[in-house]
């Protein structure tokens, strides 16, 4: 049985999600496609995505695809009730995610998604992936609780089968890619892998323009603070840091950024930005905003020097992000001071203030990208389970990128529907650039 908070919400949650589905033209057309093709006739599909009105509508597609689909959340703070309301009562499909969850619910319908033993999963940060994969290994410690509980249950033919069910996986963000990729290197991958975050219709647009704007709308709605002619650092100049920074400097702001690789400090420096460690940072900002993937990118030494008011947020994906545990030991008192605000008092009477629980700012203290942006990410994720279904037993275990010719054909769906139209190679043209025979 599906575990939302409140079956009522499903009217609001329907007319939000058709709201959405007005400027999501490509994933429209592919579900049109989908409902006369059926391409995903008999397959299940388990997905831990963020459950917003953009995710209802690749859930819808996946439906008219054949698609018998379950719906877990990726993130205890994105998810949206009504919308999980509305996908359960008008959909029918399951959903399993309330908003708030604790730790332990949340990898309670993680744990309801692999027990629909699906044969494609998608992930957004690789927690379903990675918590099939301690049941395949027999990892059954390292696995969370909710879940080990459940496959302990089962034999280890039938922990085996689930596994063995899975013909391949799709993943949405930088974050899940980079652990799909450690597995990989690891060799416990036990199948196929679309990266769907290293297509260019999705990092190049959603990283960029949708987390560039949709974490400020996170920011200011949870704060309404002025951001021209405040301070901000952006950890991070992958292709989200690059967006955040855009419209930062957009609306005003003095922008630092810090990185760690080479290439990237330099871009950001040839793009007008302030370069230097976070170390040295920390006095000088009014907010901080991380984007990097990775672990701890503000410690306990950064918030120990942060001046008064400073302002703290992750749209990174995990909140890792940023070592809540040594702030909490730095804290002599605390008090939510509004919707998605915690004030941490410290000792020497600095107060710093943690956005969205550390958690995806965009999600947590807003609605997450534009429809307009999702459109082209998840027309990747539904043009990708069909390449799975239509390559089974083909493709290598390993992750894989979208093929270029599904990048390319997006592109245009996206840009016919813009209105927009552009030009073709001649067959001179084509000639030209694919012989070398042919000089000035």
């Amino acid at each position: 049985m599906p575990h939302i908070k409140d079956a009522s919400l499903a009217g609001k949650g329907k007319l939000r999600i058709e709201w959405a589905e007005r400027t999501m033209p490509v994933l429209r057309l592919i579900r049109e496609r989908f409902e006369k093709e059926k391409p995903l006739k008999g397959i299940r599909i388990s997905a831990c995505l963020h459950v917003t009105t953009e995710t209802a509508n690749l859930m819808r597609t996946l439906k008219a695809g054949g698609a018998d689909t379950v719906l877990c959340a990726s993130n205890p703070l994105s998810t949206q009730d009504d919308v999980a309301a509305s996908l359960v009562e008008d959909f029918g499909i399951d959903v399993y995610a309330i908003r708030g969850e604790d730790t332990s619910t949340y990898y309670d319908h993680i744990k309801s998604a692999l027990a629909h033993k699906p044969h494609i999963t998608m992930d957004d940060g690789a927690d379903l992936v990675s918590s099939l994969l301690f049941v395949a290994l027999d990892r059954l410690d390292d696995v969370n609780p909710s879940v080990s509980s459940w496959a302990k249950e089962l034999t280890a033919d039938q922990r085996k089968a689930i596994v063995d069910t899975v013909i391949g996986t799709t993943e949405e963000t930088t974050t899940g890619v980079i652990r799909l990729r450690g597995m990989e290197s690891d060799g416990v991958l036990r199948f196929p892998v679309i990266a769907v975050n290293d297509s260019q219709t999705k990092h190049l647009f959603d990283n960029r323009y949708g987390t560039g704007q949709s974490s400020w709308d996170g920011v200011l709605r949870a704060t309404n603070i002025l951001l021209a002619g405040s301070t901000v650092v952006v950890a991070g100049y992958g292709w989200c840091g690059r967006g955040v920074a855009m419209r930062a400097k957009g609306l005003g702001a003095n922008v630092i950024v810090t990185e760690v690789d080479p290439l990237k400090a330099l871009e950001a420096v040839m793009d007008g930005f302030q370069v230097m460690p976070m170390i040295e940072a920390t006095p000088k900002a009014d907010v901080f905003i991380t984007v990097t993937g990775d672990i701890h990118v503000i410690d306990r030494q950064h918030f120990d020097t942060m001046k008064d008011g400073a302002m703290v947020c992750n749209s990174g994906h995990f909140n890792v992000e940023l070592n809540l545990d040594a702030l909490e030991e730095m804290t002599v008192s605390k008090r939510e001071i509004r919707d998605y605000v915690m004030e941490h008092t410290l000792e020497d009477g600095r107060r710093i203030y943690i956005l969205g629980e550390g958690r995806l700012i965009n999600l947590a203290a807003a609605e997450g990208h534009p429809a307009s942006v999702m459109d082209m990410s998840f027309a990747n994720q539904a043009l990708a389970s069909e390449l799975i279904v239509k390559n089974k037993g083909k493709m290598e275990i390993g992750v894989h990128r979208v093929p270029q010719e599904v990048d390319q054909e997006i592109a245009l769906l996206k840009l016919t529907a813009m209105g927009v139209s552009i030009d073709e190679l001649t067959e001179e043209q084509q000639k030209y650039l694919s012989s070398w025979e042919m000089g000035t």
